[in-house]
Formats: C-alpha cells, sequence, structure tokens
C-alpha cells in the first residue's frame, strides 16, 4: 500500500504527497431512500451503520494507525453526526448539508494522509461523495509558472477530485507575499470558488505544520471561513514509534532480535530528539537502511545461512547509524 504521511500497522510511508491520482470510473453514491418515513416510525441505527460502511471504515482506521486517539475521536464524532443528519432527512426534517471541508495540522508522519483516504470512503459510504477517492497534491500541481499557467493546472486538480477528497499538502507554499510573480494566490482564489460551488460533490482537506496554517488563514480569511473542522495530529510517543516499527518489519516477514530491539528503542529516542523528524517516515526510513545493513552483514559474512538469518535484524543494523555518534538520519 502507498501513502505519504502516517503510522499505519500497513506501515506504507514515503517523502512527499503523491501526484494527482488518474481519475477513476464513477460509482453512485449511496441511493436515499425514496418515501418519508412516518413520524412513529423507528430507525435501527446500527443497521443504518452497517449500510454505509461506518464501523468498517472507523475499524479500519484503528487497525491502520497506531495512537491519535484524538484524531479518531474527532472522526467517530463526525461520522455520528452525518449518521444522524441521514436520519433526519428520511424522516422529512429539514438539515442543511453540513460543510466538510477541513484542516489537519501537525507534523510530517503522523498520519494525515492516511485519515484523508479514511474520511473518503466513509463520505461516500453515507452519500455525501459519489467515489470517496482521494486526490493529493502540493503547490507544484496547482501554481503555474507563468501568466495563464495556474488556472488551468489548478482547474485539472479539482476536476480530478470531484466526487471525492483533494489533499493539499503543505498549503501554506501556496501564499508567498510580497512576491508580484508568484501565481499561488490565483491557484487560493480557484480553490475557494471550487469550495463553495462543489460542496455538495467535493471535500478539500489542507494540511500542513499547525504555526505555518495559522498564518496562511490570517492572509486567507476567505479560505478560514471555508473550513469548518480543525484536526490537530499528535507526535507519536516513544512507545508508538516501537509498535509502528515492529509492524513494518513485520509486514515484511522480518523479526528484531532481543538485542536490535534495545537498539531500536535508543535509535529513536536519539532521532525524534533531531531535526526533520518525520515521525514514521523517518522510522519506516531507518528501517530500510536497517536493511540494507543486514544484507551487507550477511553477504561479507560468507558461509552459510539460514531462514533466521535473512529475517532477523540484529543490533548491528542498527548501532551502524550516525545518529549513534550524534549524526543525522543514517
Amino acid at each position: 500500500m502507498a501513502g505519504t504521511d502516517n503510522g499505519r500497522v500497513s506501515f506504507a510511508t514515503g517523502g512527499r504527497a503523491s501526484r494527482p491520482s488518474v481519475a477513476e470510473p464513477e460509482t453512485p453514491a449511496a441511493e436515499e431512500p425514496d418515501t418519508t418515513l412516518a413520524p412513529d416510525a423507528v430507525v435501527d441505527l446500527d443497521a443504518v451503520r452497517s449500510e454505509a460502511g461506518v464501523d468498517d471504515v472507523l475499524d479500519a482506521l484503528d487497525r491502520e494507525l497506531v495512537g491519535l486517539a484524538p484524531v479518531k475521536e474527532r472522526l467517530r464524532e463526525l461520522a455520528a453526526l452525518l449518521v444522524v443528519d441521514r436520519i433526519r432527512e428520511r424522516f422529512g426534517v429539514a438539515t442543511d448539508r453540513p460543510t466538510l471541508h477541513m484542516c489537519f495540522t501537525g507534523n510530517p508522519g503522523t498520519g494525515k494522509t492516511t485519515v484523508a483516504q479514511r474520511i473518503g470512503d466513509l463520505l461516500k459510504g453515507l452519500g455525501y461523495l459519489r467515489r470517496g477517492h482521494l486526490v493529493t497534491a502540493t503547490r507544484d500541481d496547482l501554481v503555474g509558472q507563468y501568466v495563464g499557467h495556474t488556472a488551468p493546472k489548478t482547474k485539472e486538480i479539482v476536476g480530478k477530485a470531484r466526487g471525492g477528497v483533494l489533499f493539499v499538502d503543505e498549503a501554506y507554499y501556496l501564499h508567498r507575499p510580497g512576491n508580484e510573480r508568484d501565481y499561488g494566490g490565483e491557484a487560493i482564489e480557484i480553490l475557494l470558488q471550487a469550495m463553495e460551488e462543489n460542496r455538495d460533490d467535493l471535500v478539500v482537506v489542507l494540511a500542513g505544520y499547525a504555526d505555518r496554517m495559522a498564518t496562511f488563514f490570517e492572509a486567507n480569511p476567505g479560505m478560514q471561513s471555508r473550513i469548518a473542522h480543525h484536526v490537530d495530529f499528535p507526535d507519536f510517543s516513544a512507545d508508538e514509534l516501537v509498535t509502528i516499527a515492529e509492524g513494518m518489519v513485520a509486514e515484511q516477514g522480518l523479526a528484531f532480535s532481543p538485542e536490535a530491539h534495545t537498539a531500536l528503542r535508543e535509535y529513536l529516542a536519539l532521532r525524534r530528539e533531531q531535526e526533520w523528524f518525520a515521525g514514521a517516515r523517518s522510522v519506516r526510513n531507518a528501517l530500510d537502511r536497517a536493511r540494507m545493513r543486514q544484507a551487507r552483514r550477511l553477504a561479507e559474512g560468507g558461509g552459510s545461512i539460514g531462514l533466521a538469518d535473512v529475517t532477523t535484524l540484529e543490533a548491528a543494523d542498527l548501532r551502524a547509524s550516525r545518529v549513534f555518534a550524534g549524526g543525522h538520519r543514517s
């Protein structure tokens, strides 16, 4: 599985947000009941949740992401609101469609992209989105290099995201004050228009560091007014990072020796205090390098090796990192 910003137990982590995905064939949203329920009717709430796949989505999020209790709680609250709104509609009670555009703040590698994807699944199941797919984009995908280039780029991305979720990573880079030759403002205006005109067919999620997003909203109050949900993603604790690492190696059929497990904890204690630590992403990178050291150790050792040799990471594979000598990211 591929991802850009997570601590999932399926542990697909990468660098930056991926390029926008190619549009997929549309699938219809959940059909609305044809008739209004009588005032004395009753609705099986569990059945509504089951038909919409709400619990499946939330359970999958629990499996995929370590920790993030406040984020998961916010998503459960949102799911409950949308389910009850759907039931109100079945009784003929007028309910305004809730504004679903969101802002995710937090450090890299804390699961923002994964949560955005699951929100798309949830909203599709409840009939709020036709497809529920996720399109990720950065400034480079939205802003052009010359006059007349930005509008078609941004509109193309919006078109690909319609029916689903548009995840704009490091959204504050769209705004570069004082640069007259910058076209980020044009991209912002097009996004604002799309968020308003397509609010029944598009959810926009803006993501980035909390302080920079606050500055971005101060400079773009129109964007702030269209964001209904602000969700802060906490950093993973030391124990959570260890759990993430264990899941990553297990997914590849590997395991840590007891000594390597101790080395892992020491590595993470040092690495998470350094600059540019990116949560699960950095864990993924560290384990990739440990695997390379393991392979070199085995190849240079020669002789016969067995299954345990090729599937066990030893302390030496981790302690060769420059992090133990005060270096960075190796």
